[in-house]
C-alpha cells in the first residue's frame, strides 16, 4: 500500500474492538442511534438478527433508540416474523410515500433515511447467521469515540457455505474478483478497506443524507467512494467483526451483483457506463442460452436534496 494508506490503516483499523454497550451509551451525548435491517424474503434469518440487536434497545440508557426492518417487497413471512421478533417493520412504500419505488438494496437503504430519526445509522444485513450483539457496538465505537470519523465499515472472515459443507474461506467472491481489482485500478485511495462490499456498517446521518445512493448492490462501494471524495480518507474507519456467515448466492446471482457494483464505480469516475443490461448464459438440454436481466443502475439523489425539493422533511 501507499505510505498514506499504511498510515490510515494503522490509525483507523480496529483489529480487536472491545467497546461495550454501557460505555458507548455514556458517549452518545444526546445523539440517537437507529439500526436498520434491509430485508427481502429473509423469513429464516431475520428474527435472529433482530434478537441480537433487541437487548441494546432496553434499559435506562439504551444504546439503540430505534430498530427497524425495512422490507423490500418480501413475498414470504419476513414482515410477520420480524414484527413478532420485536422490530418495527416498514415497507419501502411506507418509508417514503409519493416516490415510486425501484427494486434493489440501495433503494431501501436510501428510503430508510426518511423513516428513521437517528443521528447515527447502523445497517445490518438480514440474512446473517450467528450474528452477535457486538456487531452493533463495534460499528458504533469509532463514530462515538473517534473525532472526525463519519463512516465505519465492518470486516470479517467469510466462510463459503455450500449445500453439503462449509469451507473455512472462499466467501466474498465478488470482492476478490471484481471490487478489489476495480478499486486498485480506479479508486486506489480505498485499497486499504478490507471489505468494501460488506453490508454491516454505520455512519452519521449528516453524511448519509448528503450523498447519492447507488442502485442495488452497488450502494456500499458507492458510499465509500463518495465519502472519501467529499469528506476525505480520515472520515473512514473499519472494525473487525470476526466471522460473517450469510446465504451465499449462485454464480448467476453474483454476476448481476457485479454488474450493479461496476455501474456504481463507473458512475463516479470519468469513465462512462453503457447502461446496458447484463447478459448471462445457462445450459439447457445441451445448449447455452442467453438470458438478459435488466439491472437498475441509476443513483438516487442525496436525501437532503429530495427533501428540499419536496418542501420539508419526509414523514417519519
Amino acid at each position: 500500500m501507499l505510505p498514506e494508506l499504511e498510515d490510515w490503516f494503522a490509525r483507523a483499523t480496529w483489529q480487536d474492538p472491545r467497546w461495550d454497550a454501557a460505555s458507548l451509551s455514556g458517549a452518545k451525548a444526546g445523539r440517537r442511534v437507529s439500526v436498520v435491517l434491509p430485508a427481502l424474503d429473509e423469513q429464516d434469518t431475520v428474527a435472529a438478527v433482530v434478537a441480537a440487536v433487541l437487548p441494546l434497545t432496553r434499559g435506562p440508557s439504551p444504546l439503540v433508540d430505534e430498530l427497524m426492518v425495512l422490507d423490500s417487497g418480501s413475498t414470504d413471512a419476513t414482515r410477520r416474523v420480524a414484527a413478532e421478533a420485536g422490530a418495527r417493520v416498514v415497507s419501502r412504500e411506507e418509508a417514503l410515500p409519493g416516490v415510486p419505488a425501484r427494486p434493489g438494496k440501495g433503494e431501501v437503504l436510501w428510503r430508510s433515511l426518511a423513516a428513521t430519526t437517528g443521528d447515527l445509522v447502523v445497517f445490518l444485513d438480514s440474512d446473517l447467521v450467528d450474528v452477535d450483539t457486538r456487531f452493533v457496538t463495534s460499528l458504533l465505537g469509532p463514530l462515538l469515540t473517534a473525532p472526525g470519523v463519519e463512516l465505519v465499515k465492518g470486516f470479517y472472515r467469510r466462510p463459503l457455505r455450500l449445500l453439503s459443507a462449509e469451507l473455512d474461506t472462499g466467501g466474498g467472491r465478488v470482492t476478490e474478483l471484481l471490487a478489489r481489482p476495480v478499486i486498485t485500478a480506479l479508486c486506489p485511495r480505498l485499497a486499504g478497506v478490507v471489505q468494501p462490499l460488506g453490508g454491516e456498517y454505520a455512519a452519521t446521518r449528516d453524511l448519509l443524507e448528503s450523498l447519492p445512493f447507488a442502485a442495488g448492490y452497488g450502494v456500499e462501494l458507492g458510499l465509500l467512494i463518495d465519502t472519501e471524495r467529499t469528506r476525505g480518507l480520515h472520515a473512514l474507519a473499519q472494525v473487525n467483526l470476526g466471522v460473517r456467515k450469510h446465504r451465499n448466492r449462485s454464480l448467476l446471482q453474483l454476476g448481476v451483483m457485479s454488474r450493479q457494483i461496476l455501474a456504481a464505480v463507473l458512475n463516479r469516475v470519468p469513465v462512462p457506463d453503457s447502461g446496458e443490461a447484463i447478459v448471462q448464459f445457462t445450459q439447457l438440454d445441451g445448449q447455452w442460452l442467453p438470458t438478459e436481466r435488466p439491472v437498475e443502475t441509476r443513483d438516487r439523489p442525496a436525501m437532503r436534496e429530495l427533501l428540499s425539493r419536496r418542501g420539508g422533511p419526509a414523514p417519519r
